[in-house]
């Protein structure tokens, strides 16, 4: 990436928010500690995906398996991309929404080290996330403490998990938890509830995790959770999904339907408090974006190093046109402020 077409700078640094990292040992451990409900995990992904997605995402995966392991590697693979820090999260793959209570905790428990001994190998270029356990509410509160404590930023979360949607009051104590911290929660679809009408041509991806996204983030909106929380700090993987720019509708609703009137303020009025990645895969949309939320709301995001990810992430925001003021906000600014409270926690 040629540093020539991009703003002056401020001297703070290019950041990533969305890249991941895989880590087979969590894979293997949770195999071994449940082979009935792993193997029942894969049978409901395979019904998701559909046999032929699902072949060509595993072909994938072994085509790019030393992006997602190799810390040399994507230190390159940053430096080919012009990203000066990535924020790392593991692959969403690693969520178990299925475990039981003391599975689901001893994987985020693992995750959360694996992460941080990773970033310990490159801290001046790696910031990282960790993992809850979203099924078992009660755990969350103190695996986002565990995650905080390793020097960690905050936590990967996913739309739901089981029964547990983000508007559950069960959450209460984890949203009042990651207030109080300054935790930055990186909100991140795994599979979609659509099931096998999206079983075909990737559907499960290309549409369900923009229609996850938007319903997560219209149940933090409706559920009123940032009315309670309104310094969270999350930020939405894949732009928003469908939401932020069909966010009319949602205010339509609470205009007129009093079911539907259940936050303090129009939907569209909460896009400002929170932050979107730039993974639009559209230059118009990713305008559109910020025309919604705001320049102050959206950061750099590639999905490193899936093939649904930007390969040129800083390309894709430049290519959108925003202006000097805008384009450096995206690239530098607005991140940093995100990531401030982490950078004092674990700094380079």
């Amino acid at each position: 990436m040629s540093e020539a077409r991009l703003p002056a700078g401020s001297g703070l640094p290019i950041v990533d928010v969305h890249a991941h990292v895989l880590l087979p040992a969590l894979q293997a451990q949770a195999q071994q500690s449940d082979p009935e409900g792993f193997a029942a995990a894969a049978q409901l992904d395979l019904k998701r995906q559909g046999q032929e997605s699902t072949a060509v995402s595993g072909r994938m995966i072994g085509e790019r398996f030393e992006r997602l392991t190799v810390l040399a590697r994507r230190l390159a693979d940053m430096d080919a991309t012009g990203v000066d820090l990535q924020v790392v999260s593991p692959s969403p793959s690693h969520f178990y929404p299925w475990a039981d209570r003391e599975l689901a905790e001893q994987n985020a428990r693992a995750a959360n080290r694996a992460v941080a001994e990773l970033v310990a190998a490159a801290p001046e270029r790696l910031v990282g996330l960790g993992l809850v356990a979203q099924q078992h509410p009660d755990l969350c509160p103190e695996l986002l403490d565990d995650a905080l404590g390793l020097g960690l930023a905050g936590v990967e979360i996913s739309s739901f998990a089981q029964d547990v949607e983000l508007s559950d009051p069960r959450l209460e104590a984890f949203w009042s938890r990651a207030e109080e911290t300054g935790a930055l929660l990186f909100l991140h679809p795994f599979g979609c509830s659509l099931d096998e009408r999206l079983d075909k041509f990737y559907l499960s991806n290309v549409v369900g995790q923009p229609a996850e996204n938007a319903v997560a983030l219209s149940h933090l909106i409706f559920g009123g959770v940032l009315d309670r929380h309104p310094r969270l700090k999350i930020v939405a993987a894949h732009g928003g999904g469908y939401l932020p720019t069909a966010i009319g509708r949602s205010d339509h609703a609470w205009h007129t339907r009093p079911d539907s009137r259940s936050c303090a303020e129009p939907p569209s009025s909460y896009l400002r408090r929170l932050w979107f990645d730039s993974l639009t895969h559209s230059p118009a949309q990713l305008a559109a974006l910020v025309e919604a939320a705001g320049p102050s709301q959206v950061v750099v995001g590639s999905d490193y190093p899936f093939d649904m990810g930007a390969e040129e992430p800083l390309a894709t925001v430049l290519a959108a046109d925003l202006g000097g003021e805008a384009t450096e906000a995206i690239l530098r600014r607005n991140a940093a402020a995100l990531l401030a409270g982490a950078l004092e926690r674990n700094p380079s």
